[in-house]
């Protein structure tokens, strides 16, 4: 695929740049803050952005809000957000819109090269890929009325890996469950947060996003 890079820091910029370009993919552009990066994208349209949360030229949100105004001029291209720490608004923010070819890992997975390899080929796919460590950090409310107290231990830990990106076949190999079980247990979820077929809108991002509103 043909990959721009968005990350102030040079050393894993460099880094990044030599895993990909290793691995068979082109990378058209690498770049250290959002203002390169957005003029990068518009010339070049690329398959995939990957990028990083807080960079130049203020170091806050600056690639967040790059990445969110990639969504939505260009909604074909796959994004890939790092952060250093778990940011679950930024999560939130991100999947809002659209929960397809998108992802959101903290930048210590990057040396997992498997798994971030792995993350990069489900995000080209059209799926999602949302870090473990994220989710782990998401605290489900119990108070009253919260329609996440209402699960089972077994029906939350289908819908944590569900929001790491995850199909229903890996979600069985995770799980050590069958599929049957797996689709089950994902009805039974869409049911209790009560999640219709709603046209023009996927109860697994649905549900993916009322795990990270949580």
């Amino acid at each position: 695929m043909r990959v721009i890079l968005a990350e102030d820091s040079t050393l894993l910029r460099e880094g990044l740049v030599r895993l990909l370009v290793e691995e068979g993919h082109e990378v058209v552009a690498a770049v250290g803050d959002a203002v390169s990066l957005m003029k990068e994208v518009e010339e070049q349209t690329p398959d995939m952005v990957v990028v990083d949360i807080r960079m130049p030229p203020t170091h806050t949100d600056d690639g967040l809000r790059a990445a969110l105004e990639i969504r939505k001029r260009w909604p074909q291209i796959s994004l890939l957000v790092l952060s250093q720490h778990v940011e679950r608004n930024y999560a939130a923010q991100l999947l809002a819109a659209n929960a397809e070819r998108v992802g959101y890992l903290l930048k210590d997975r990057v040396a997992q090269v498997e798994e971030f390899l792995d993350a990069l080929e489900r995000i080209h796919a059209g799926g999602a890929a949302i870090d473990p460590e994220v989710v782990r950090q998401l605290v489900i409310r119990t108070t009253h009325g919260d329609p996440l107290a209402q699960l089972t231990p077994r029906e939350r830990s289908v819908l944590e890996t569900l929001a790491q990106g995850h199909t229903n076949t890996a979600i069985a190999q995770k799980l050590h469950i069958s599929l049957s079980s797996v689709e089950k247990n994902l009805n039974t979820i869409f049911d209790k947060l009560k999640l219709s077929h709603t046209a023009g809108y996927s109860r697994r991002i649905l549900a993916v996003l009322r795990y990270l509103e949580s």
